[in-house]
């Protein structure tokens, strides 16, 4: 306990899922948390639950304002920002390339790339005076694998990647680190294109070869602290698969697209 002691961390999404885990992690291991959530309803119960160590603010992470504002609020509230979890996503479609919608296309960029690259630089202005920081962008296997159907989240998902290597590389002297989770859990994005796509649901446990999805809190969140502690101090631009092993063979992920 207490890895995170007198740390700040903004964490986006953090109202379900995967950011929920991480920021009830995070709270138990001592670090003050901002929540940075478009849903007002489980973003203000997640801050009640973690109580006065964490903070709520209302984020529409594809809107560079709103972003900005996120890391402001987390200096004006906690008095800086240490570690940054880019983990919001704002769903998509799952359809073939070719009836993809520029709009569609677009509010992928701007949720999954642009959102978490505006507040990387938003997070540099503080981290880097302060000579330390820990940025941890949650990407995806979608991308690494090409999984059919999502073309707009694994195109986002990718780019982060790109974007996550280069800030390491140049902030590395900062003392700022920069990486990357790939993750395979029970998100809230996975849980909404099960519910659309139920014929998928029984396969997507089978296919990985632990045989089942992970838990954000159990088995995503504690990679996540690693990451976000001392422990990681001299990792900067990698990509770690906790995945449950899914990463190995590639994807079987083959949903009907007709």
């Amino acid at each position: 306990m207490g890895q995170l002691e007198g740390r700040v961390a903004v964490i986006t999404g953090a109202g379900d899922g995967i950011g929920a885990g991480i920021a009830r992690v995070f709270a138990r291991e001592g670090a003050r948390v901002v929540i940075g959530e478009i849903n007002r309803d489980t973003g203000a119960a997640m801050a009640d639950e973690l109580g006065d160590t964490a903070s709520f603010i209302p984020t529409d992470v594809g809107k560079r304002a709103e972003c900005e504002a996120m890391v402001e609020h987390a200096v004006s509230t906690f008095g800086g920002i240490d570690i940054l979890v880019n983990n919001a996503w704002g769903g998509g479609r799952v359809s073939r390339v070719e009836h993809k919608t520029d709009d569609l296309m677009q509010g992928g960029l701007d949720v999954g790339f642009l959102g978490p690259f505006w507040t990387m630089v938003a997070a540099h202005s503080h981290m880097a005076p302060a000579g330390y920081g820990r940025i941890i962008n949650m990407c995806s296997l979608n991308g690494v694998n090409a999984h059919m159907g999502t073309v707009e989240y694994n195109t986002a998902k990718e780019a982060l990647r790109a974007a996550t290597r280069t800030a390491a590389r140049e902030w590395a002297p900062t003392g700022i680190t920069a990486n990357v989770i790939c993750p395979a859990a029970v998100s809230a994005s996975f849980r909404a294109v099960m519910e659309r796509n139920p014929e998928l649901v029984a396969s997507a446990g089978a296919n990985n070869p632990m045989g089942r999805m992970g838990d954000p809190e159990t088995d995503i969140a504690p990679v996540a602290l690693f990451l976000a502690s001392e422990g990681s101090r001299y990792m900067t631009g990698n990509t770690l698969f906790v995945d449950g092993g899914g990463h190995i063979n590639g994807s079987s992920w083959k949903p009907d697209l007709d």
